[in-house]
């Protein structure tokens, strides 16, 4: 098994790889699939390793962080039951400069499709998305969140810190007004884990890369909270 490469380009670097899937540091501002003729990271990494791989879960354009590649469809297959079963723990950091309406709780609520690409959060069961988080004051008005996801929806922590008041900073989307004054989109998969064929697997990376998670102040709290999976969590 390889782990904590400093293998590194401008689509990913590689955090893990072993004889069933890989684990990689998504940057932040890079397609998922291919678009435009651009390489979407599936790509860059498949042909950074010269083997096909398999998606499992997807991160958005604007977020960074982990994501975890198959090596075969069987494989993919058996994780993708895992996420759907809700046995992947997966924890997100984000920024937003605007206070929410709570500090911390949970946000439950159906998501339905609104104009262009936007979702939003209903008060249907529908589409049923449930997301836990925790936020920590950071000084100049930021605010850091940590999130768990309970489900995993199209923009669903994005569309769950819109609707508390406190969209993240320089989502495209959410925060339009604002989006220009930040370097990247605020969003970034932290942590997960899962376990597979009686392993129990851990996989922790910090951002990299955005003014605002590199401020002493965020990296402060960073190290505060350390392992997310520890944290009195807003029971469901």
């Amino acid at each position: 098994m390889l782990e904590h490469s400093e293998i590194t380009n401008e689509y990913f670097s590689l955090v893990s790889e072993n004889d069933h899937f890989v684990v990689i540091n998504k940057r932040p501002g890079i397609n998922f699939h291919s678009e435009d003729g651009e390489y979407g990271v599936v790509v860059a990494v498949e042909k950074f390793l010269g083997k096909k791989l398999y998606s499992v879960h997807r991160l958005d354009k604007m977020t960074s962080g982990l994501l975890l590649l198959a090596k075969s469809s069987q494989v993919a297959h058996s994780l993708s039951e895992l996420f759907k079963a809700q046995q992947v723990q997966k924890y997100y950091l984000a920024i937003a400069d605007k206070k929410p309406k709570k500090t911390q709780g949970l946000i439950k609520g159906g998501m339905e499709k609104s104009r262009r690409s936007m979702w939003k959060l209903t008060r249907h069961q529908d589409n049923l998305a449930i997301t836990q988080f925790f936020s920590y004051a950071l000084g100049e008005g930021k605010r850091l969140f940590i999130v768990k996801p309970k489900t995993g929806k199209t923009h669903q922590i994005r569309v769950a810190l819109k609707s508390v008041g406190s969209a993240i900073c320089g989502d495209p989307i959410y925060a339009t007004e604002d989006a220009y004054r930040y370097d990247r989109g605020y969003l970034h998969a932290y942590q997960i884990q899962f376990t597979y064929e009686q392993q129990v697997y851990r996989f922790s990376v910090e951002p990299d890369i955005g003014v605002e998670f590199l401020a002493p102040a965020c990296q402060a709290k960073l190290a505060e909270v350390n392992e997310c999976e520890h944290l009195q969590w807003p029971k469901i």
